[in-house]
C-alpha cells in the first residue's frame, strides 16, 4: 500500500459535448498497441475514455480493410474514440462523415501530434502545426461532417522550439467548435526526448473555457496527482507508462478516491498476462497474436525476480503452442491456477 502525504484533489465532474466524465482518467491512442484487447483491458482497470490506433484518413475513403477494421470497437468500451490523421482538410472530413456514419463513436479525434517523419513531412501528425491556417482548415471539415459527435484534438506544444503555438492554436480551436484538447508539452522536433513542459499545459488551461487534458511525463502514480495540481488540467492522458502496466489507471484511480493506491503483485501480473493471450487469441489470426503475445510479454515480464528468464523464454517461442507451454510453466512456477 503507497499512502500520498499530499492534499487530495477535489474532481470536478465535466463534459465532452454530451460525453459526462466522471473519472478525469484517458487512455491515449498509440500506434500498434491500442487494440480493442488492450483497450478493453485498460477500460476494466479504470480508464474512463479510451481511443482508438490513429488512422489514415486516406486509409478510410480508400475502405481500405485493415484501416477499416481498427476501427471497430465493443459497446463496452464506450465512451470511445477514434484518431484520424491526415494532411488534407477534405478528405479527413470525408473520413468523418464515415465514421460518424459506419461506427459512430463518442468521440472523433484529430491527430496534430505524431512526430514521426513519415507523417510529418507529408504535413499531417505534428507535421500540421508548421501550417495553423491548414490545421485549422482540417478542423472545420472534421467538425462539419462529423455533426453530432464531438470533436477533439490532440496536439504538441508546436513544431519546434522557437515555434511553440499551442496556446494561440488552443484558442482558435476553441473558436471553431472544438470540444477537447490534449496537450502533450513536447514539440514535434523533441519527439520523445527531454522533459514534456507541463507550464504550457497550465498557460492553455488558463487561456481557453473548453476541456483541457495533459499527457507528458506520467511515469508513475504520484505523478497524475502532481500534473493535475501544477497545470489545473481537467483531465490526464496515459500512453507510453500503460505499456505493460494497465494497472496504473486502477492505481490512479485509487489515488483520485482514497489518496492512497496497492503495488501490483506478482500474481497479478501473471494472472494478466494469461488474460491477455487469451483475449488476444480470440480476436486475432494466429501470426498476429504471437506478435502481441511477445510485444506485450516483454513489457508485462519485467522487474520481478527471474524476470528476464521468462522473457527470453516467450521471445523465443514460434508458435502459440510454445507460448502456451510456456504460460503452463510460467503458472506452474508461481503457483497460479488459471
Amino acid at each position: 500500500m503507497v499512502q500520498l502525504n499530499v492534499n487530495s484533489i477535489n474532481y470536478i465532474m465535466f463534459k465532452i459535448g454530451n460525453i459526462k466524465v466522471k473519472t478525469p482518467l484517458f487512455l491515449a491512442p498509440m500506434a500498434g498497441i491500442t487494440d480493442t484487447t488492450f483497450r478493453s483491458l485498460c477500460k476494466k482497470m479504470g480508464a474512463e475514455i479510451v481511443y482508438t490506433e490513429f488512422v489514415s484518413a486516406n486509409g478510410i475513403i480508400r475502405e481500405n480493410k485493415k484501416t477499416l477494421d481498427m476501427m471497430k470497437f465493443s459497446e463496452e468500451e464506450r465512451p470511445i474514440g477514434v484518431q484520424i490523421f491526415g494532411d488534407d482538410a477534405e478528405i479527413l472530413g470525408h473520413s468523418a462523415k464515415i465514421i460518424k456514419d459506419r461506427f459512430s463513436p463518442d468521440l472523433i479525434d484529430i491527430n496534430f501530434g505524431c512526430p514521426v517523419p513519415k507523417i510529418t513531412n507529408k504535413g499531417a501528425g505534428s507535421g500540421a502545426m508548421k501550417n495553423m491556417t491548414l490545421m485549422i482548415k482540417m478542423a472545420e471539415n472534421v467538425i462539419k461532417n462529423a455533426e453530432n459527435i464531438p470533436v477533439t484534438v490532440k496536439m504538441r506544444a508546436g513544431w519546434s522550439q522557437d515555434k511553440i503555438i499551442s496556446k494561440k492554436a488552443g484558442i482558435e480551436l476553441e473558436k471553431i467548435g472544438i470540444k477537447a484538447i490534449t496537450l502533450h508539452p513536447r514539440t514535434s522536433n523533441q519527439k520523445f526526448t527531454g522533459r514534456a513542459d507541463w507550464s504550457l499545459i497550465r498557460e492553455l488551461k488558463d487561456s481557453v473555457q473548453i476541456p483541457i487534458i495533459g499527457n507528458g511525463d506520467i511515469q508513475k502514480p504520484e505523478d497524475y496527482q502532481k500534473m493535475i495540481h501544477e497545470t489545473n488540467c481537467d483531465a490526464v492522458m496515459i500512453a507510453r507508462s500503460a505499456l505493460g502496466n494497465p494497472w496504473i489507471f486502477k492505481q490512479i484511480k485509487s489515488i483520485i478516491y482514497k489518496n492512497k493506491y496497492d503495488e501490483i503483485s506478482l500474481e497479478n501480473r501473471v494472472r494478466l498476462c494469461n488474460e491477455h493471450y487469451m483475449l488476444l487469441k480470440k480476436d486475432k489470426s494466429e501470426q498476429h497474436c504471437l506478435n502481441l503475445t511477445k510485444k506485450h510479454y516483454s513489457w508485462y515480464l519485467k522487474n520481478f525476480p527471474n524476470a528476464s528468464f521468462w522473457r527470453i523464454k516467450f521471445m523465443k517461442s514460434h508458435s502459440l503452442d510454445e507460448i502456451e507451454e510456456n504460460l503452463k510453466d510460467l503458472n506452474a512456477e508461481y503457483g497460479i491456477n488459471i
